[in-house]
């Protein structure tokens, strides 16, 4: 029990922290630190206020710890530029709340190695539900010496609360909304009371260096001038889609000849703003009930539909991750009639006989960005261009979590 933390204790039933490694914060540790990767911001983290308001109480300082490294599994150049973009955004907003930033890049990168150096008294992460990051997480708190807590800091209602995987919108809505009132709140954003004072010998990067240096990464997929990284870029975004497009949402969002959404997916998926910041925001907008209810529908309940997918089925990449009706569908049909094939690198190059289709492929390979709908037909169409449901899977993952700016 973490009975030397009576903020701590009062977390231990909240549905938005999961105690990974339990017992009591150490003494003598030098400050409670922050693994920083799927809530890359400085404001609205209830992970980064955690641990803040944790350091407080303490007496401790807070440092955030944020790693690059080139295995995450898909990733190139085009998501780690992104990414880095959004640093200095990042460090400013550390900055602001007394918070240090250390910042290391591969092979320098392994949380145990930082804990080492630092002795924590304890360690608050994010969760991820992603198969890949929530097997680090396991490992960290099977080695780790000090306690090792999680925050779910990237949806509005916690994912646990929904117990199961949620077949659709209809199941998911009611269990979301009545929840809202409790979790959709503004956020405090603590100030630590003691800053950190980095030792001399410790090793930081900064944003400015050279963060890729020697790295081996797919370069094939460049960066897009469509995309800045940062929050303050997605600040500036989401402050013109209030003032402009909100006002006709429901109307316009299901129009791919129309600039009408946010553009914030990538923002949102590498965590450089939050679902809170934005959601507060829409709110409070002046627009008509009903857009503002369309946009929200989709920011909370679809994305966190699909969260809740990946969170409670193992198979969330795979043709085995489909429920049982349509594995018994697709069966059905396996050996259709197929009008024409296409291998992986003809799709790739925007080669189908289709001028819609290939015009989709090469907005996002040009962009990095896809409109909803037309990302909906880009999918679909794949099943009838390929020999089986299993490749109709496999190739809009691999080819659309390559393109897009961040996997959105």
């Amino acid at each position: 029990m973490a009975g030397d933390s009576k903020f701590l204790d009062s977390l231990r039933y909240d549905p938005r922290f999961n105690v990974r490694l339990d017992g009591p914060t150490d003494p003598d540790g030098g400050c409670v630190l922050y693994w920083m990767q799927r809530a890359q911001r400085a404001i609205d983290n209830h992970a980064l206020d955690a641990a803040i308001r944790l350091g407080n109480e303490l007496g401790k300082p807070v440092v955030a710890f944020l790693a690059l490294m080139p295995s995450f599994p898909r990733a190139n150049l085009r998501h780690f530029h992104f990414l880095i973009e959004g640093l200095p955004d990042l460090a400013a907003g550390l900055r602001k709340r007394h918070v240090g930033f250390l910042l290391r890049s591969w092979p320098h990168h392994p949380l145990l190695t930082v804990c080492e150096e630092l002795r924590p008294s304890i360690v608050i992460g994010d969760e991820n539900p992603l198969r890949e990051p929530e097997r680090w997480r396991q490992k960290v708190a099977a080695e780790i010496r000090v306690p090792f807590w999680t925050v779910d800091a990237d949806v509005v209602v916690p994912s646990r609360l929904l117990l199961k995987q949620q077949y659709a919108a209809r199941t998911i809505r009611p269990r979301i909304h009545a929840r809202l009132a409790k979790f959709l709140v503004p956020s405090e954003n603590p100030v630590a009371k003691k800053q950190w004072k980095r030792p001399r010998n410790l090793v930081s990067l900064s944003p400015e260096d050279d963060l890729m240096a020697r790295w081996k990464i797919d370069r094939s997929v460049g960066p897009v001038s469509s995309f800045h990284g940062g929050t303050s870029e997605a600040l500036r975004l989401l402050d013109e889609f209030i003032s402009v497009k909100l006002l006709d949402y429901a109307d316009q969002r299901n129009h791919p000849e129309v600039d009408g959404t946010s553009r914030l997916s990538p923002y949102l998926h590498f965590g450089q703003i939050g679902p809170q910041t934005i959601a507060l925001a829409v709110r409070k907008a002046k627009a008509p009930a009903a857009q503002k209810e369309a946009f929200l529908e989709e920011l909370i309940v679809r994305r966190e539909l699909a969260i809740n997918f990946v969170r409670f089925n193992p198979d969330y990449d795979s043709i085995e991750g489909a429920p049982g009706w349509a594995l018994r569908t697709l069966a059905d049909h396996a050996n259709d009639p197929r009008e024409v094939l296409y291998s992986e690198k003809q799709l790739e190059n925007a080669e189908p006989h289709d001028p819609l289709w290939n015009a989709a492929q090469k907005q996002m390979v040009l962009t990095g960005w896809l409109h909803n709908s037309m990302r909906m037909y880009w999918a679909k169409k794949i099943l009838e261009w390929t020999r089986s449901p299993a490749a109709a899977v496999y190739v809009p993952l691999r080819v659309h979590d390559q393109k897009a700016p961040a996997g959105h």
